[in-house]
């Protein structure tokens, strides 16, 4: 399991179902608080994935979390939407788009 930001976002790169990010045409910002964090760009176009470190410009999703709640989610030892509800997970924009992405952390 990834012990930091940037290999918890390079396995979903690599992870990630392309046939899920068909039709996806979006820019999202991913802040990771608390020890090994970090602010990524997640970026769907023409089918494809990748990130970069830093902050978008205009995101159509901001998700910030702690890098331990959301490790917890990829192993499945805490569910997305309890997270969410628990306000361990903040979302502000397109909250549709945040669910398709949880089947990035599915396959992590």
């Amino acid at each position: 399991m990834p012990l930091n930001a940037k290999q918890l976002i390079d396995q979903w790169v690599a992870n990630y179902p392309e046939d899920k990010a068909g039709g996806m045409d979006a820019e999202i910002q991913v802040n990771f608080t608390g020890e090994g964090g970090g602010s990524w760009i997640i970026k769907f176009a023409e089918g494809k994935i990748s990130a970069a470190e830093g902050q978008a410009s205009a995101p159509r999703l901001t998700v910030t979390t702690g890098l331990a709640d959301i490790l917890a989610i990829a192993e499945g030892k805490l569910d997305a939407m309890a997270a969410f509800m628990q306000g361990k997970v903040k979302l502000e924009g397109d909250v549709g788009l945040a669910m398709r992405m949880v089947s990035m952390l599915k396959g992590s």
